[in-house]
């Protein structure tokens, strides 16, 4: 009989009294990491590419040696050891010409492996329509697909999808907006929240002694660059020590669930008020022997193997267990515990204890 087995978090986001620094929660507008996108092919595959119903990669192979003044039709094409892909990468903020970066080959047609394979050179693009990258080089896929002659299949991790270390060569600088900031500057918040976004305000203001910084709503705080730091050898300076500056986040109280993976994950402010549990379960066994029938001697009958099932049902016996108001996730831990509940249990337990109202946090089923 299985069980599946489920994992309870319970994560205490207290700090001890260490604040956080700003660049760890919030970043600078106009500094951010640009996406591109092409279409290339990775050869080299080991009979694990597309096949001819894949008609774009016939295509695509059959432009590609033209342009090697190679001219062949896609009649006489036979292979299957190239495979079409869409290559994607990032490219981080400020990156000059030269650098490189990692990229992702994703298979678009119906090959079933890309390892072992070697994409070929691929010009990335932006939402503009510029070549900004162009990337080549040897495909590594994290996982195998082995399928043996009498159809049985061994494969781990996708093999259709795999990463290409420093495989983009920047051509062209990414479009920034930090060159364009006058005298102010926005920090935006990556989890926006209003105290969090005030206590940022404050901190600047109290680092500066001067009200150069405001909260203009949940996401962001304007700071205005003081007249020593608006040259542009003085602004990384200045940000540079607005980013060091430590605060103290607010910590929502929320309760997250993952049906499908049985994880909990319960944040540091949820708080239970005082009320009853009452939890039984119902198991159900099923057990199958196998009897074998013997026919009578010198007779015609043949030997027969039947299966005696048995089924047993039976309840547990059901305990009420009173959970006074708590305030810290080890006693929420603790009262838990205490009613000796699995997992998935639990997770019934948190839904009913935010319908009865007891449960003082918002609660996000994943």
């Amino acid at each position: 009989m299985k069980r599946i087995m489920l994992i309870l978090l319970f994560l205490t986001l207290q700090s001890f009294g260490f604040g956080t620094r700003i660049k760890d929660i919030a970043y600078v507008k106009g500094i951010s990491g640009y996406q591109v996108i092409g279409y290339g092919l990775v050869v080299g595959l080991n009979g694990t590419g597309d096949s001819r119903r894949a008609s774009f990669t016939l295509q695509s192979v059959v432009s590609m040696l033209r342009r090697f003044g190679i001219t062949i039709t896609d009649e006489n094409l036979r292979t299957r050891n190239v495979a079409a892909v869409m290559v994607t990468a990032t490219i981080p903020p400020f990156a000059k010409e030269g650098a490189v970066v990692d990229v992702i080959v994703s298979s678009i047609g119906d090959a079933t492996s890309l390892h072992g394979g070697n994409l070929l050179m691929t010009p990335l693009v932006g939402q503009d329509g510029i070549v900004y990258a162009v990337a080549q080089g040897p495909v590594s896929v994290g996982g195998f697909d082995v399928r043996t002659a009498t159809g049985t299949e061994y494969r781990r991790n996708v093999t259709t999808t795999g990463r290409v270390p420093n495989g983009a060569i920047i051509e062209k600088a990414i479009p920034s907006n930090f060159y364009n900031l006058s005298d102010k500057v926005e920090i935006v918040l990556r989890q926006p929240d209003f105290t969090t976004a005030k206590r940022i305000a404050d901190a600047i203001n109290l680092k500066f002694n001067s009200n150069i910084a405001f909260a203009v709503d949940i996401s962001a705080v304007v700071v205005k660059v003081p007249s020593e730091f608006q040259s542009s050898e003085k602004v990384v300076d200045f940000i540079s020590q607005i980013e060091t500056i430590e605060v103290q986040p607010d910590a929502v109280a929320r309760v997250v669930i993952n049906e499908r993976t049985g994880t909990i994950v319960v944040g540091e402010n949820v708080t239970i008020s005082p009320v009853a549990i009452s939890h039984g379960a119902i198991h159900i066994e099923i057990q199958s022997v196998p009897i074998i029938s013997q026919p009578s001697p010198f007779s015609q009958g043949q030997t027969v193997v039947t299966q005696l099932t048995t089924i047993n049902v039976y309840q547990d016996t059901t305990v009420v267990k009173a959970i006074e108001g708590v305030a810290t996730v080890q006693d929420i831990a603790k009262a838990l515990n205490a009613l000796k509940v699995l997992p998935r249990d639990i997770i019934a337990i948190f839904q009913a204890l935010k319908e009865a109202g007891a449960l003082k946090a918002e609660l996000i089923i994943m």
